[in-house]
């Protein structure tokens, strides 16, 4: 009698299924606990990511404090520590689990953990603050008024202040906040919008980019976007940037509310659309928003035609930059040298499947050494702020912050400026890091 085997881990390349998150089955409470169960399960018997984030050994705390000490002793109510500490990372999906698609398993622990969190949402099981910090234009436009906003950055910079904020919004009073400005990238370069301009098309790049602003990138740190388009532009490569825009979605897909990520592509996605069909390419500097139009938005919408083209040209930075290199497009004419540059590689930009990037650009710079630090900062968009969180967050980054500190460099960073100023945070040296976009318009001179 023939027996079916069960295989131990896969070989193939992972494959992600769409999200079913508009059946009614997603939102049935005893299916997800059934699925969770059956999910925990697995990843008890295997543990491979027990260091990639706090939802792990959240889960394996529990199985092995429980009377079973197996996934059936843990309370089901406890599931929901488990999924709290998930800020949907990827990485472990993309770089540890040997169970995912297309293993019979089927296991997709981050949509896992996404389908929980929208069912929470759902019932109103969030807090106000989740709601307020993920509200990211309402806030940020609410914080660069001129005369709020001194207000604003006055509190978020006073020990009173800060105690103030973390008893009334659970805002821990040690996380570091960002300063909002009320002179936005948008403001600044608002003569871009609508501008004509030919590129030099090379590879699949069309050589000439629309500049996705992002939130932070708008109201938190404009120079960045301004680096950016320094760097492009001193490589003949014009920069434009969309009539208007929202938010990407990706704080509200964390927090579950996948109407307001709906709300959010339904005013985002026509506009680029427009501009692809302009002949733009698109880019954005924060990893998290190019993932969300390259895998979230096509995971979640894969019927819409318009999601896809944007997926097709939407671009990191440093991606497009090494693809204009090798079609010889890259000005290389570098005026000062780095010396040694260490940086965290962020984990939504590792897991765009695109390689190292930002080190190939950067190692192009002369008498320039680059160190990659592929491990995650912990700091997510808002988990790091958290007061419930603020310690875990802490925790994840120390190994960062220790190779950064061992490794005495010219200078530090990180793809994603909210990881690069949770690792400075943690070494005590607070606007001390560097984005690379800003070492590159560095070693160009500008």
């Amino acid at each position: 009698m023939a027996t079916s085997m069960k295989r131990e881990g896969s070989l193939e390349a992972p494959t992600r299924h769409p999200l079913d998150w508009q059946s009614a089955d997603f939102y049935d409470q005893t299916s997800l606990e059934e699925e969770l169960e059956r999910v925990f399960d697995i990843c008890h018997g295997c543990r491979r990511c027990v260091s990639l984030c706090q939802s792990f050994p959240t889960l394996f705390d529990l199985v092995d404090e429980s009377e079973s000490m197996e996934v059936d002793g843990v309370a089901k109510d406890d599931y929901w520590k488990v999924v709290d500490h998930c800020y949907l990372c990827d990485l472990c999906y993309m770089t540890k689990c040997p169970y995912v698609p297309p293993h019979e398993w089927n296991l997709d622990f981050p949509h896992l953990m996404l389908r929980a969190k929208a069912v929470k949402y759902r019932q109103g099981n969030v807090k106000m603050r989740d709601r307020i910090l993920t509200s990211t234009d309402t806030v940020g436009s609410l914080a660069g008024i001129p005369v709020v906003n001194g207000l604003v950055n006055a509190v978020n910079t006073n020990s009173v202040g800060r105690q103030a904020l973390e008893a009334v919004l659970g805002v821990h009073k040690d996380a570091r906040v960002p300063p909002y400005v009320s002179d936005t990238l948008r403001k600044s370069e608002k003569a871009r919008v609508g501008r004509s301009a030919v590129g030099e098309p090379a590879g699949p790049t069309s050589g000439k980019v629309a500049l996705f602003t992002t939130c932070y990138g708008n109201y938190n740190e404009p120079g960045v976007n301004a680096d950016l388009i320094a760097v492009f532009e001193h490589s003949g490569i014009p920069v434009t940037l969309p009539e208007k825009e929202q938010c990407c979605g990706m704080p509200k897909l964390e927090l579950g509310d996948l109407e307001a990520v709906k709300a959010a592509k339904d005013a985002n996605i026509p506009v680029l659309k427009r501009l692809v069909d302009e002949g733009w390419d698109i880019v954005a500097m924060i990893p998290s928003c190019v993932l969300m139009f390259k895998q979230e938005l096509p995971l979640m919408f894969p019927e819409d035609p318009d999601v896809q083209a944007v997926k097709a040209r939407i671009f990191d930075p440093f991606e497009y930059l090494m693809l204009r290199h090798k079609h010889g497009k890259l000005n290389t004419d570098f005026k000062k040298p780095l010396g040694n540059v260490i940086y965290q590689a962020s984990c939504h930009q590792r897991v765009q499947n695109i390689g190292q990037k930002t080190r190939e650009v950067l190692a192009l710079v002369p008498d320039t050494t680059v160190e990659i630090i592929e491990r995650c900062s912990g700091h997510d968009g808002t988990y790091a702020v958290k007061k419930e969180f603020y310690a875990s967050a802490m925790k994840i980054v120390r190994p960062v912050a220790g190779r950064v500190e061992k490794a005495a460099p010219d200078h530090f960073g990180s793809d994603c400026p909210m990881a690069g100023a949770h690792i400075a945070h943690a070494l005590g040296k607070d606007g001390e890091q560097r984005h690379p976009l800003s070492l590159l318009r560095m070693a160009y001179g500008l």
